[in-house]
């Protein structure tokens, strides 16, 4: 369910709206066994006004997690009176490096870390890489020179840009597995593969809190080059600390040309960053490594399943030339 904004209501209305399924069509449900775990992923705080309408997910769980993907820091005081209903969860997540203490002090409680990731399996180009045949792959928000420095290109016939033509956020995407798998495909056949910080054109939101996108982890996942900005804070060096993670460029576009012919002369270079990139992403970022942190922390063992997936995960990072010894 998705709340554009959910503000415009008093919380009670919504509260009760959403326990009488009067919202978004949600049908109450309540659980009728135990179980070991209860996680709750929310892209937005509001997300949370879901828990309504699943009766008995406190009391049926031995382990209660909630992991919410976007909380700024600012947004913490302004919906302070929302923030109580966390503390009925065992433990708290957050995607967002630099929110953690702002909950951690609103909430007086302890929360946790845990980056975002990619499935490394889907976005990987191993074991059989294809054919890089597009030059240049963006996805969502744009910087306008550099958008506009490549449509020169373009019409100059020098490369194949990919790109979204309308706002992927309002559209409705009746397979959400086929769009990933979109994604992945021509990632893994794109040369160069734009990135930016989180939200790095919504000041309103961030107020100058810089984090580590999505869009990292998915092209380095590809073993695309990454061309953009690095996140500038210390996430980011926890993350993608490696060598030429990121090949930065003027947001403006004025040096991007350059840039590109620059790499284009550096072969071999471009293939150590795109194995680089490959090889770390399914060693670090894969989202099984992100459930098995929340299992860690609730004190809980991974099943046979989540090891059969790091095995796989392993095995490939060494078709792509990863060695486990020195």
């Amino acid at each position: 369910m998705h709340l554009n904004n959910p503000t415009v209501l008093p919380p009670d209305v919504i509260h009760h709206a959403i326990a009488d399924n009067d919202l978004a069509g949600l049908r109450p449900i309540r659980l009728k066994r135990r179980y070991d775990i209860f996680i709750a992923i929310c892209q937005n705080w509001w997300d949370l006004l879901c828990l309504n309408a699943i009766k008995g997910w406190k009391e049926q769980c031995g382990i209660t997690v909630c992991w919410i993907d976007e909380m700024w820091a600012a947004w913490v005081p302004r919906y302070k009176n929302w923030l109580h209903v966390l503390n009925r969860f065992d433990h708290v997540f957050l995607n967002l490096h630099g929110s953690v203490h702002a909950v951690e002090e609103a909430l007086g409680r302890r929360c946790h870390w845990l980056p975002a990731g990619v499935d490394a399996v889907r976005f990987s180009p191993y074991p059989d890489p294809p054919a890089r045949i597009i030059d240049f792959y963006s996805i969502g928000r744009k910087w306008e020179g550099v958008h506009r420095a490549l449509l020169d290109q373009v019409k100059r016939n020098r490369i194949l840009y990919i790109y979204d033509t309308g706002n992927v956020n309002e559209m409705f995407l009746p397979d959400h597995k086929q769009h990933r798998d979109l994604i992945s495909n021509i990632a893994k056949r794109s040369r160069f593969f734009m990135v930016a910080p989180a939200k790095m054109d919504v000041p309103f939101d961030t107020k100058g809190q810089i984090e580590v996108g999505s869009r990292y982890f998915e092209g380095a996942a590809a073993g695309s080059v990454l061309i953009g900005k690095k996140a500038e804070c210390e996430s980011f060096d926890k993350l993608f600390g490696w060598q030429d993670s990121v090949i930065e460029i003027e947001t403006d576009g004025s040096d991007l040309v350059d840039v590109l012919s620059d790499l284009a002369r550096q072969p071999q270079r471009l293939r150590d960053m795109s194995q680089r990139n490959c090889i770390q992403t399914l060693l670090r970022h894969d989202w099984g490594y992100r459930w098995k942190e929340i299992l860690h922390v609730a004190g809980l063992q991974p099943k046979p399943a989540m090891e059969a997936r790091e095995k796989r995960l392993t095995h490939m990072a060494q078709m792509a030339g990863f060695k486990d010894h020195p």
